[in-house]
């Protein structure tokens, strides 16, 4: 061969060869501190089957269940729902400190506390630590994540009372609470949120006392109120005081509460009021049959009297709605109400 073909032929390889290499690199945008953390991550849990797109030979950008920033190519987004997971949730989470997403849901072999490393992730807006084992309490710390706007930590094993520190997140939207083993009453706390009103969900603990009467002046935007299934006593007509409110959903039944729902005054825009299960007594206030949107209602269990309310929305609720109370009477119930 020529020394001319052979320069050639050189000049080609060498070319071909810093071509794949530029190529290489420039597939691979992971962040390499991210990749090795992430690495770490898989480690601690035993390598599962579910992380086995998250090869150390390819772009961490690429695995499954993580999303990167495509101008910083640091990882944002950490997700990994449902499979085989066993451990805890190890500290290196608090290790990527772009992240803005956290997700560890549906792994029923997920166990231990709250990871304190958490507390490092101040870019986290979303927290979704749901459908596992984790037990110990709701720690403080999450109060001092600056830019957290929905933290869900349901259907967990989780125990103790619940931190009034939580009302100081200022940008919080959604609070769920529910489906844990929370004792102690509801801070006072949670009816004076520092910015936007989150929607609360704290029902399915065992949470005792009273409402806090604070929940009654929360701003308009407060959407969703879910309070069932513990066991809260005392007077409640509070939330129901405001009709311009744009409170959407109301659910606290199965408790103890004990008060006159005569004078209650129910938001505008109320989809759903489910109070059964308590010690509410008086009457079903006549205001109900102007609400347009009501899809549910459900009364039954309690201690009221008087003619059920006719009209508007009330014709599509049946027997089961009203049934079990002192002397409620009318349609749908079979006996009439008669006068004097």
């Amino acid at each position: 061969m020529p020394s001319s073909s052979i320069h050639l032929f050189f000049f080609f390889l060498l070319f071909f060869s810093s071509f794949i290499f530029t190529f290489s690199l420039a597939a691979d945008r992971c962040n390499p501190n991210d990749k090795k953390v992430l690495l770490q991550i898989k480690e601690s849990f035993n390598n599962p089957y579910l992380l086995a797109s998250w090869n150390p030979k390819t772009d961490c950008c690429g695995w499954y269940q993580l999303e990167c920033d495509e101008i910083t190519n640091r990882v944002t987004a950490l997700t990994i729902f449902g499979g085989e997971i066993s451990g805890q949730i190890p500290p290196y989470v608090g290790d990527l400190p772009y992240l803005k997403t956290l997700i560890f849901r549906k792994l029923s072999n997920l166990t231990g506390h709250i990871q304190p490393a958490i507390a490092k992730l101040k870019n986290l807006t979303m927290i979704r630590l749901s459908w596992t084992n984790l037990s110990g309490s709701v720690p403080d710390f999450l109060a001092t994540l600056p830019n957290l706007d929905y933290l869900d930590l349901s259907f967990n094993d989780l125990t103790g009372s619940i931190p009034p520190s939580l009302a100081k997140l200022t940008k919080l939207n959604a609070l769920h609470l529910d489906r844990n083993r929370l004792t102690g009453s509801i801070p006072e706390a949670y009816g004076q949120f520092k910015g936007s009103v989150p929607d609360l969900y704290l029902s399915h603990n065992r949470l005792t006392g009273r409402i806090p009467k604070s929940l009654g002046d929360l701003d308009l935007d407060l959407d969703l109120i879910e309070l069932q299934r513990n066991m809260l006593v005392g007077d409640a007509s509070f939330l129901f005081r405001n009709s311009s409110r744009s409170t959407f959903r109301i659910d606290i039944s199965r408790n103890f509460l004990e008060f006159d729902l005569s004078g209650a005054i129910f938001p505008e825009n109320l989809g759903a009021l489910d109070i059964s299960h308590n010690r509410i007594y008086g009457n079903i206030p006549s205001q109900i049959t102007a609400l347009g949107n009501l899809q549910g209602f459900n009364a039954s269990y309690n201690r009221l009297c008087g003619k059920i309310p006719q009209g508007g929305r009330m014709g599509r609720f049946d027997y089961s709605s009203f049934f079990h109370n002192r002397c409620l009477c009318g349609t749908p119930l079979p006996n009439n109400c008669t006068s004097g």
